[in-house]
Parts: structure tokens; sequence; C-alpha cells
């Protein structure tokens, strides 16, 4: 008899890895990343600044918070590249490339952002993955919220399958919150 295996289901927290604390598009990303660990979460980015550095240092302010609860998947092979808030740095040496291994979380969120978070967000939509993105920050976050990636329908049973727009981190993370579950088809 196998016993089945229970894990801590993956937020990538995705975004601007160029935006500064104190920026709307940081707190934010770190308000998310507080709100995942607490939901029982644990939070997966780039491993480098901006959003990602936010969404880390997020995690590490909740009083959930346990060593091991963010990971940075870095895109060169330098550990020293990591921001100082991930606990688990995967130095990839893949550059880009290593945001397919980011879009592989169980749900994502996206804070704005530029080509790289696209490109996540559409190795994510092409895994089947819950996409959230917040409004009112701009970058591709915003121009998908409440959109198809493509006009492909990714699940039979479920019309209404969308990147699903999000106003703030509360409302970011009850949408995984409710949504997740749902999502476990996979590529």
């Amino acid at each position: 008899m196998t016993k089945e295996l229970s894990r801590r289901p993956v937020l990538a927290v995705i975004g601007d890895a160029a935006v500064e604390p104190g920026a709307p598009a940081y707190d934010i990303a770190r308000e998310i990343g507080r709100l995942a660990i607490d939901a029982g979460l644990r939070v997966m980015t780039g491993g480098l600044g901006g959003v990602m550095e936010a969404a880390c240092r997020g995690a590490h302010e909740s009083t959930r918070y346990r060593e091991g609860k963010t990971i940075g998947v870095l895109p060169s092979g330098d550990l020293r590249a990591a921001n100082r808030w991930v606990d688990i740095a995967l130095p990839t040496a893949l550059d880009h490339a290593r945001n397919a291994v980011v879009a592989g979380a169980d749900a994502i969120v996206a804070v704005g952002g530029g080509a790289g978070t696209l490109s996540e967000m559409s190795f994510a939509w092409i895994r089947n993955r819950l996409i959230v993105a917040l409004t009112g920050v701009a970058g591709w976050s915003e121009e998908l919220a409440g959109r198809c990636v493509d006009g492909r329908p990714r699940f039979s049973n479920m019309p209404e399958d969308r990147v699903f727009a999000a106003a703030s981190a509360h409302e970011a993370l009850a949408i995984v919150a409710e949504r997740l579950p749902l999502y476990r088809a996979r590529y």
C-alpha cells in the first residue's frame, strides 16, 4: 500500500525585477508573500530583486513563516545572485528559460512585469496553471487581467477559465484559495 504524499502548494509571485521598496508594485508583492504564507502556501520567485524580493520578504514577515518557505529559481548559476529573503536558491544557469520552471508552480500571481513576466504567464497558461493578475499595476498583469492568453480552451468543464483579475493582494489570495482546487489538470 502506498501512502499518498501531501505537500504545501507553491505560489509563484512574478513581476518586474526593477521595482524599488516603497513602490506600489513592491508593496503589493510584499503583502502577497505574507498572505501566501499565512494561507499555508510556499512562495516561489525568480529569486532576484523587485517583485521577487518583495514577495520573499513579505513571506518572512508572516507569523507562520518557517525556514524553507521561500524558493528562488535563479537565472544564473551563481547562488549569490539570490535576494537575501530566499531560503532555497536553485541556480539554474538557464537565463530566461528558467521562467518555465517558475511557471510550474501550483498557482501564479503576476504583479506588473515585462517580457519575462509575460513568458512566465504564457508558460503557466500552457501548463494549465491558475493565474491571477493584479490590476492597477502597469505591465503584463494589467494587460492580461480578466482575459485568456489565447483562444484554446484549457478545460472542458470550466468555461470561465481565464487570467483572473485581482485589485488587491487580499483579492488575489482569495481567488487562489477558492480556485486552486479546480486547477489539478497538468500538462
